[in-house]
């Protein structure tokens, strides 16, 4: 029945180079040179007697019966290494994208309360400045991105939209209790396309006024949040990221402060038709522990 199948070897190669829309980046992946990944690929094509691949310039793309080969060698991929780690009895591996500030800051202190849930998955967490691609990167099950939510993404799920408040340490607060004359903490987005979050916009003041206030920025909210601990100034920050410290009464709400509406933290996995049991369950925990939260 199977005696007409190519070798495993050839479908994840395939599978690589369909995902990535590259030969050179499924080498990279693949830890092979694209001399390989091509050959296994052409061969794949004379066993098939038609093509798989429209070689451009600068870029390839999936024929019509690339693509059908494509949704179906992924699928199977998936479906064999789901049982491959049921039947080895190791920890079954799920890989989660975000930022270094959720991750340092929520994720990290909240992860225990999941290892009870769920003590046969092992996660691992994955920070990169530049926003990964789930869809090409299937080594990411599962994302969890901050901005706008956009409802008609499909593969998109709303966790929480933040608050953001005003917080300082308590002696900090008592030394500087007019937030006018304290040093004042806030993030500079690297995306610009992110509704800014600053105390310009919370004085509702002009360049030259704000110029006046001693302000200053971090590209980080976890570089942020250690300098508010540090006694540094008064934070602008999300409250969510802020949960421990300020159970632990390390931080606290500046009195001259007020809540702002922030931006949402929302995840995005494969279709639904793909996710598999461990990014289900790690995504309703997300959604179950933020709902309490909220």
């Amino acid at each position: 029945m199977f005696s007409h199948l190519p070798q495993l070897n050839s479908i994840r190669v395939f599978d690589s180079a369909a995902r990535l829309k590259s030969f050179k980046e499924a080498a990279l992946e693949l830890n092979v040179t694209p001399t390989a990944v091509s050959h296994q690929i052409r061969a794949l094509e004379e066993r098939l007697g038609t093509l798989l691949f429209e070689r451009k310039t600068r870029h390839i793309l999936l024929t019509p019966e690339g693509e059908k080969l494509a949704q179906v060698a992924h699928q199977s991929l998936t479906q064999i290494a789901t049982v491959f780690e049921e039947i080895s009895g190791q920890k079954t591996r799920l890989c989660v994208s975000t930022t270094s500030s959720f991750a340092a800051q929520w994720l990290v202190p909240n992860l225990e309360g999941f290892y009870r849930l769920y003590p046969d998955l092992e996660v691992v967490i994955k920070t990169e400045d530049a926003l990964e691609d789930i869809s090409k990167d299937r080594r990411i099950d599962l994302a969890i991105r901050y901005g706008e939510f956009e409802a008609k993404d499909k593969t998109a799920t709303k966790l929480v939209t933040e608050e953001f408040g005003m917080y300082a340490t308590g002696p900090y607060i008592k030394a500087f209790p007019d937030l006018e004359k304290a040093s004042l903490l806030e993030t500079k987005w690297k995306n610009p396309s992110l509704k800014p979050m600053t105390w310009q916009g919370f004085f509702e003041l002009d360049d030259e006024a704000s110029h006046r206030l001693n302000i200053r920025a971090y590209d980080q909210e976890h570089h942020l949040i250690q300098a508010a601990l540090a006694g540094q100034g008064v934070a602008l920050v999300s409250s969510l990221l802020i949960e421990t410290a300020l159970e632990q009464n390390w931080l606290e709400p500046h009195p001259k402060g007020k809540s702002l509406e922030g931006l949402s933290y929302y995840v995005l996995t494969q279709s639904e038709t793909e996710s598999s049991r461990k990014t289900l369950l790690f995504k309703q925990w997300l959604l179950d522990v933020l709902k309490k939260e909220g």
